[in-house]
């Protein structure tokens, strides 16, 4: 069988990567970088429960941000990888972690906030800063643990004069790895995507039946949650749907093989990596309560107690 990853070789990266990589890398990594900064300086005694989780996604975002100028030089080079076998396993994990440990520290958040919003008394007095903690120690063991088996997929290999970093497997693993891409896409991008998406419809009902709830305060909640949909349906399913059709398509190689799909895989990659230059735009929130930041002074409405629990925690993260 003919070696599929070998018969569709693209230009269309090694153009189109390594430029639109370079820009996200700078944006990603100022962005997140300059949100834990203020986290840890300026906030550090006021940590509710999702700026916990915020953090931990920042930190997420630039352990594989990173990362990016491995990818950068290789894409640049020709694909060819100069960086040893064990920096390419090292590369596709720390994506793999960043990958799902966005989506479920982004599924963390908004459970967090249809607590808040819906349940507001609950949240006052049940849900405690050490919880999240708790919550996201749980969520790094199980990101990682789910993350281990690009170890064995994802390695370098030989084509000719050139040592390319397989973002996948080999194509003798390739029957072996589909069945993980699918549990990942499944379990990793599916369900939370549910628990995220009917966390927000619930969240979108009680604020808009709630009278208390200003015109423009909802219209900023809405903005919030369109900003996480969006984020779904541009970046994450898109990537592990064409992962998965690409991988059938490596599979039926020596029949009808697609560059399409393969260039359409290459984008995917690309719309993926952007959720970590999007990211920062979701820490705005936090910082609307940061009087040091903003430089204002911050009044809380108090107009019933229902109203302040549900806007305080819809707006923060």
């Amino acid at each position: 069988m003919l070696n599929c990853t070998k018969n569709m070789n693209s230009t269309f990266q090694e153009k189109f990567l390594p430029p639109v990589f370079g820009v996200e890398f700078c944006v990603a990594f100022l962005g997140n970088s300059l949100a834990i900064w203020l986290l840890l300086t300026r906030e550090r005694r006021n940590w509710h429960t999702g700026i916990v989780f915020v953090f931990n996604l920042a930190v997420c975002d630039v352990l594989y941000v990173l990362s990016l100028p491995l990818l950068i030089l290789y894409y640049k080079n020709d694909k060819n990888w100069i960086f040893g076998d064990a920096l390419c396993r090292a590369e596709r994990f720390l994506f793999t972690c960043n990958l799902y440990g966005s989506i479920f520290f982004i599924t963390c958040i908004s459970l967090n906030r249809y607590v808040g919003v819906v349940h507001p008394f609950f949240m006052h007095s049940y849900v405690q800063p050490k919880h999240a903690k708790v919550v996201s120690l749980a969520v790094w063991v199980l990101v990682i643990g789910i993350s281990s088996p690009v170890f064995n997929f994802s390695m370098t290999e030989e084509r000719g004069n050139k040592t390319e970093c397989l973002g996948s497997a080999t194509h003798d693993k390739i029957t072996e790895y589909i069945p993980y891409s699918l549990f990942m896409a499944s379990f990793g991008c599916a369900l939370p995507f549910l628990a995220t998406f009917a966390s927000y419809f619930a969240i979108l009902v009680v604020v808009w039946k709630n009278d208390n709830v200003k015109t423009a305060e909802k219209r900023k909640i809405g903005l919030m949650i369109s900003i996480v949909i969006v984020l779904y349906v541009m970046s994450f399913i898109p990537y592990h749907v064409l992962r998965n059709v690409n991988l059938f398509n490596r599979d039926s190689c020596s029949r009808h093989p697609s560059m399409k799909i393969y260039d359409g895989y290459q984008v995917s990659k690309v719309l993926v990596t952007l959720n970590m230059c999007i990211h920062p735009l979701l820490y705005v929130s936090v910082f609307d309560n940061m009087r040091a930041i903003c430089g204002l002074s911050t009044t809380a409405v108090k107009k019933t107690p229902g109203r302040n629990d549900m806007m305080e925690t819809a707006v923060d993260l």
